[in-house]
């Protein structure tokens, strides 16, 4: 996915820069390896489409953008929070119950169908059927991937907040 939407430079010198940095390089390495089967590789985002099936203005689906990239990175960690959940049940010999991860993904399925953000569509479908725990994570992980090349800048001062958040 060569398309982003800002083309303002990231802080030089970061820790979360370079994370970032690879996370966009590898991303599609990691996709090929670990979800080729659900052929997202060569998915490119076309704002146009959004903007034509909409009657949006442009800069107004590119905030809509901005706003689905910081809910996909504030999501992960409630994503990775509830299949730790999951495994630690399935150790115990617990029945497994997935509400809360399907849940979540409904919640962030809405914004992606309207944003027409397809390779986003496909992995939250996914992880609102699977059960396979594993896989469950692949998918969170593709899924901020997505979210990072759509708008790396959003991503760096996303989580640049989390973690300064965090840090408190």
């Amino acid at each position: 996915m060569n398309y982003t939407i800002t083309e303002k430079r990231l802080p030089e010198n970061s820790h979360l820069r370079y994370k970032i940095d690879m996370m966009i390089r590898d991303g599609d390495t990691f996709i090929q390896k670990n979800l080729e089967h659900l052929n997202i590789l060569f998915y490119k985002y076309e704002i146009k489409e959004a903007v034509t099936e909409l009657s949006l203005e442009e800069d107004i689906i590119l905030q809509l953008i901005e706003d689905y990239v910081i809910q996909i990175l504030k999501s992960k960690m409630a994503f990775y929070k509830y299949i730790h959940e999951l495994k630690k049940d399935m150790l115990d010999g617990k029945v497994l119950d997935y509400t809360n991860i399907r849940n979540l993904a409904h919640k962030n399925l809405g914004v992606v169908r309207n944003l027409r953000i397809k390779d986003a569509q496909i992995l939250l479908e996914v992880i609102m059927t699977e059960e396979d725990l594993d896989y469950l994570r692949l998918c969170v992980k593709a899924l901020e991937i997505s979210a990072i090349k759509l708008n790396p800048l959003c991503a760096y001062e996303t989580l640049n907040l989390i973690a300064v958040k965090n840090s408190l």
